[in-house]
């Protein structure tokens, strides 16, 4: 009996790109459809078949379509909200380039992706019509990279890199293999949990090169989002050879429980994940629905630091808006005065040595 393939077929079916769409598959009521349609207007709408199927339509609050089904509120801009929440056009010296740390720089291959989150920090940047970066833009931006023997890892962003063809990869990958000073490349995709039947032999090939390191960083919210053809899409690029870190975005609705998030950094654990960043969600204009505070996000840390796992871990991170970098966020446990205290998981506090060296 011949062995089944390593990964499923593409789903033929269309990813939902409008109102009318959303409602024909029900994922929103038709008296929905103006209020949807105004905000698709606004800000781009995909959903592919994968995230459809994993909506459910008869939980009003569902964790995985407040991430992709627009929401009227978006249209709800406050004064602190901004088109570039973190300051990208602040560092970029060429087209497509962000060099905001001295030792890396991020490579906007791409302006589109398969899913649009309603929270992205780039939702001003990204959608249908925002091409790949030309061929002049990203020769300028390697001559750039190459010209500066300080940068020492490349973070292939966007939009979603791996939307590319895998031919279109492997052709950036080995022009940055080919910088002898760079020597980490790193992805940050949405598309194995998106869209995992495309995480194919000849795409993970592309992502290899020799005189490079490659990393990919998958943004995943909730631990539905890890089905099986996800943990499978994802063993594929481990088996491969390929490390895999996680980005989280703190969403009010979504994983602002300490449940919530333990259960999902333990998946990522599971899939051979290491649990990197859990971000601070950004300013981005009609977010404000989907933001918790620093303080909430600072009680689910040490709340979780008290529940699992070291290795299911991941750094607090506020992006600080106009471009002033990233920085730990978590909550603080040593507290230095004339009596030196350490504050443990569950809140108490102790004196550290402990009184009679015990």
């Amino acid at each position: 009996m011949a062995r089944p393939d390593p990964f499923r077929l593409p789903d033929q079916r269309r990813t939902l790109r409008t109102a009318q769409d959303l409602v024909a598959a029900a994922v929103v009521p038709s008296d929905r459809a103006e209020a949807i349609a105004a905000v698709a207007a606004r800000y781009a709408v995909a959903i592919t078949p994968t995230l459809a199927d994993l909506i459910d339509r008869a939980d009003p609050d569902d964790p995985i379509a407040r991430q992709f089904v627009p929401d009227p509120r978006e249209l709800d801009v406050r004064a602190e909200e901004r088109p570039d929440p973190i300051g990208d056009h602040a560092h970029s010296p060429v087209d497509g380039l962000v060099h905001r740390y001295p030792d890396r720089v991020l490579l906007k291959l791409v302006h589109v992706c398969a899913v649009y989150c309603r929270f992205c920090f780039r939702r001003e940047m990204v959608g249908p019509g925002g091409d790949a970066m030309s061929a002049e833009q990203l020769d300028a931006a390697i001559a750039y990279i190459a010209a500066r023997p300080q940068i020492w890892e490349v973070i292939l962003t966007g939009g979603d890199p791996l939307v590319l063809a895998p031919r279109r990869l492997a052709e950036a990958m080995a022009r940055l293999a080919a910088i002898p000073h760079v020597k980490i490349v790193r992805i940050h995709t949405r598309l194995p949990v998106a869209d995992p039947a495309r995480i194919t032999p000849a795409l993970i090939g592309a992502l290899k090169h020799e005189g490079v390191t490659t990393y990919i960083a998958l943004h995943a919210n909730h631990p539905r989002e890890l089905t099986h053809d996800v943990r499978a899409a994802c063993a594929r690029i481990v088996d491969a050879g390929i490390p895999m870190l996680s980005q989280t975005v703190l969403l009010k609705g979504v994983n602002d429980d300490v449940a919530t998030l333990a259960t999902l950094m333990r998946g990522f654990v599971e899939c051979r994940i290491k649990p990197y960043y859990l971000h601070h969600a950004d300013l981005a204009p009609g977010t404000a629905h989907l933001r918790t505070s620093v303080a909430e996000g600072q009680e689910l840390m040490r709340a979780l630091r008290g529940r699992v796992s070291g290795l299911a871990q991941p750094t607090y991170v506020l992006d600080i808006p106009g471009g002033y970098g990233k920085v730990p966020i978590g909550p603080a446990y040593w507290q230095s005065s004339d009596d030196e205290q350490v504050t443990d998981p569950d809140g108490r506090v102790h004196t550290y040595p402990p009184d009679g060296g015990a």
